[in-house]
């Protein structure tokens, strides 16, 4: 069996509830057994899975129960504080994909930011630029400061960029909640293109026919625990029998 490309052992990591709260340079060597401190959490703790290259996992669960950071660590935007993950394959993270871009500069400027910050070449951009503002549908605004899209449009042209980016791992975090109907069946259709090329796919939705369209296996995360490893069917029916939800 090929080696995974995505590896969790053990994995946790602390919060503060109050955001005054600073982590001292001590804490991040005091290693996991340090006393938890007033305001401190758990945001996820004990996990452990290992991802094949090409698998479509569900992350399931409720707000707050760690489904994010779990993406955040996946892609190193945060660091563990007990545990490793180890990733051997370069991510395109779906993640608060608006997050990164920058407001006065033009939507042309911004897809040239933000697809070099990526690691995509000039080169590289220019031969995909057409393609990308074609996707996103602005062609009228290529021009126009970032901050005078509409909420939709900013999600439109972010996810033509991290989409076009040709890491095998993609994260998708609730990106597409803001936006028409139409181009979110657009964006799906992006999605299983990835996935029938070999793409990793880690997919966070409350969204269960998404889940099923998408995904073969599930982790459900229960208050920062990995409580069920198991195929998407059966995830999706513990979490709905424990919340007494009907199956869509």
């Amino acid at each position: 069996m090929p080696a995974p490309v995505i590896t969790l052992t053990g994995v946790g990591i602390r919060f503060r509830r109050n955001r005054r709260g600073r982590r001292t340079f001590k804490d991040m060597f005091a290693g996991s057994k340090r006393r938890i401190r007033p305001g401190e959490f758990w945001a996820l703790r004990n996990a452990s899975f290992s991802v094949q290259r090409g698998e479509a996992i569900g992350v399931v669960g409720r707000n707050g129960q760690g489904k994010s950071t779990l993406l955040k660590l996946v892609t190193g935007v945060v660091l563990p504080d007990e545990g490793t993950v180890h990733v051997t394959e370069g991510v395109a993270p779906l993640i608060e994909i608006t997050g990164g871009f920058v407001d006065d500069l033009s939507v042309r400027d911004n897809v040239y930011l933000t697809a070099g910050l990526h690691g995509m070449t000039k080169k590289q951009i220019n031969v995909r630029f057409d393609e990308i503002i074609e996707f996103a549908e602005i062609a009228d605004f290529v021009d126009t400061p970032y901050k005078h899209l509409s909420s939709g449009m900013k999600v439109r042209i972010a996810f033509a960029v991290i989409s076009r980016l040709e890491e095998p791992i993609l994260l998708v975090d609730e990106v597409l909640a803001v936006g028409d109907k139409a181009f979110r069946e657009k964006c799906y259709r992006r999605i299983e293109e990835l996935l029938a090329g070999g793409r990793t796919l880690f997919f966070v939705s409350h969204n269960e026919r998404d889940l099923r369209r998408f995904c073969t296996r599930g982790l459900y995360l229960d208050k920062g625990k990995l409580v069920l490893d198991a195929p998407i069917d059966e995830v999706l029916a513990l979490y709905n029998t424990q919340y007494g939800i009907k199956s869509a």
